[in-house]
C-alpha cells in the first residue's frame, strides 16, 4: 500500500463504513511444538505492567503489541477415552476445537479450522485465499502418534471435517506461489529450466518499476525500493540454500550438524509470509514451525538432545533448562517475524498494527501433556480492534475456540460456533 493510493483507500473505507483506514486486517496462527517450560513463559504480574520471563524476553521490543493470554484450554485434545496420542490431538484440536477420530486410515474426521472458516468467507478478496506453511515435511498418511493418522499431526488447517490442507514446506515453492508463474500444469523440468534461464523475476519488471517510481513521492519511492530489494534478497537466499544438500530425515538425530539450516528455513518462511501480507496476496495463514511430537535436536544453540525427549523431563532441572533454551529460540524467530511486520509502513501505522498473529502451542507442560493454561500470545493491533500490551488471566479452562470466534469477527468472517466454543472472548478488545 502506497501513500499515492491513500485517497481512494479512504474513500472505499468510508463507503464500506470501515474504521481501519482502508487497510485490511491479516490473521495468522504460528504453532510451536511440545509445550513450554511454563515457569519461564508465564508472567507473574497481570495487566499492562506485566513482566517478561526468560522465554518471552526476545519479544521485549514488541511489548506494546503483545497480549499474553493465560487460561485458554483445549479439552478436546485430551484422550476422552481414546488413550495415547496427545501430540496428534494437540495439533488437530488447536484451530478446530474438535476431538479427532482415532484412525490411521483414510476415514479421517475432525472439523473445519478457524483459518479456513475465514478463508471461505473472505478468501476471494485476495489472490490466495490462505497460505499454509511448515518447516516439517513429515508423512501425510499412515500412523504417527499412537494410532492417530499423520494427517492430524502435520496439519493445522482443515477445509472440512475430512479434508486437511497440507502446508508447503519448500521455500522455493512458496516463492513461486507468491511471485512465480503459479502454473499448476508446469512440470518440474520446465520450472527448473525457467529458473535456470532467468536472472530474477524482478528483471522482468525492472523497467516498469523505474517508470512507476518516477511518478511517486519520496516516501513511496523508498517503500517500493524496499519491497523490490526484499524480494530480490529472498530469491538470492533461496538460490544459496539450494546449492547445499537438504538435511536428513528428522529421525536421524545422531548427526546434529545436519540441522544447522533450520533457522534459515524458518526465517525464509517468515519473510515470505510478511511479503504475502504486505502485498495483500493473502490475509490468512498458518505456520507450523515444527510439528507436535518433533524430536528435532538444536545443536546450533547447544542442545544436542531431541526436543520431544527433553519435554518429558520428569522435573529434571537440567532438562527443563534445555527446554527453555529451545522455547526461547522459537520466540526469537517469532520476534524476527514481528520485526519484519513492524518495519512495513501502512498509513500512519505499520503492517503489524493491522495484523492479528496468534503464537502458541496445543500443549502447556510437555511432561504431563497438559492442554490447560496453554502458552498463547496474540501479537498486533487488529487495525485498532485489539488492546495489546497486557497479560490477560482468564477463567480456567476457557476454550481457545472463544479466541478464534473473536478474531473471526474482527476479520469480517463471523461464525456462530467453532468446535467446543462457548462465546466470544471480548476482553481482548
Amino acid at each position: 500500500m502506497l501513500e499515492a493510493m491513500a485517497p481512494s483507500l479512504r474513500a472505499a473505507a468510508a463507503a464500506a463504513g470501515s474504521a481501519s483506514g482502508g487497510f485490511p486486517k491479516r490473521l495468522a496462527y504460528v504453532y510451536v511444538p511440545n509445550g513450554k517450560n511454563m515457569a519461564d513463559w508465564t508472567p507473574k504480574s497481570v495487566g499492562a505492567d506485566f513482566d517478561l520471563p526468560l522465554i518471552l524476553e526476545p519479544l521485549a521490543g514488541h511489548r506494546k503489541h503483545l497480549t499474553v493470554i493465560t487460561g485458554l484450554a483445549h479439552q478436546q485434545a485430551y484422550a476422552l477415552g481414546d488413550g495415547g496420542g496427545d501430540h496428534a490431538r494437540a495439533t488437530a484440536a488447536y484451530l478446530t476445537g474438535c476431538h479427532p477420530k482415532k484412525t490411521a486410515g483414510a476415514d479421517l474426521r475432525l472439523g473445519i479450522s478457524a483459518d479456513q472458516i475465514a478463508a471461505g468467507r473472505i478468501g476471494r478478496q485476495t489472490r490466495l485465499p490462505s497460505l499454509e506453511l511448515s518447516c516439517d515435511s513429515g508423512k501425510r498418511t499412515g500412523a504417527c502418534d499412537t494410532g492417530y493418522s499423520c494427517a492430524y499431526q502435520f496439519n493445522l488447517a482443515w477445509k472440512s471435517a475430512t479434508q486437511p490442507v497440507n502446508p508447503e514446506v519448500d521455500p522455493r515453492a512458496v516463492f513461486e506461489r507468491l511471485f512465480g508463474s503459479n502454473d499448476p500444469e508446469e512440470t518440474k523440468e520446465a520450472r527448473a529450466k525457467r529458473i535456470l534461464y532467468r536472472k530474477s523475476i524482478l528483471d522482468f519488471v525492472h523497467e516498469d518499476a523505474k517508470q512507476f517510481q518516477s511518478k511517486l513521492g519520496a516516501t513511496d519511492r523508498r517503500k517500493l525500493d524496499e519491497y523490490l530489494t526484499a524480494v530480490r534478497e529472498i530469491e538470492g537466499r533461496l538460490d544459496r540454500a539450494e546449492d547445499n544438500p537438504p538435511p536428513p530425515p528428522e529421525s536421524i538425530v545422531s548427526k546434529p550438524g545436519k540441522f544447522e539450516k533450520y533457522e534459515e528455513h524458518l526465517r525464509l518462511m517468515f519473510d515470505m509470509l510478511a511479503l504475502a501480507f504486505q502485498t495483500d496476496s493473502t490475509r490468512i495463514s498458518t505456520f507450523i514451525m515444527a510439528h507436535d511430537g518433533s524430536n528435532r535436536p538444536y545443536p546450533f544453540i547447544g542442545v544436542s538432545e531431541g526436543h520431544h525427549e527433553l519435554s518429558h523431563h520428569r522435573n529434571d532441572a537440567d532438562k527443563m533448562a534445555l527446554i527453555a533454551k529451545i522455547n526461547r529460540f522459537h520466540t526469537t524467530q517469532f520476534a524476527y517475524f514481528l520485526d519484519k511486520l513492524k518495519a512495513v509502513k501502512e498509513g500512519e501505522g505499520t503492517l503489524l498494527d493491522n495484523c492479528m498473529i496468534v503464537y502458541g502451542s496445543g500443549i502447556s507442560d510437555g511432561n504431563s501433556h497438559s492442554h490447560e493454561d496453554l502458552p498463547v500470545l496474540l501479537a498486533g493491533g487488529g487495525a485498532g480492534s485489539l488492546t495489546p500490551g497486557r497479560h490477560l488471566k482468564l477463567k480456567e479452562k476457557t476454550p481457545m475456540t472463544n479466541l478464534h470466534l473473536s478474531l473471526l469477527d474482527r476479520m469480517g468472517a463471523p461464525a456462530e460456533r467453532i468446535g467446543d466454543s462457548t462465546g466470544k472472548l471480548e476482553v481482548i478488545g
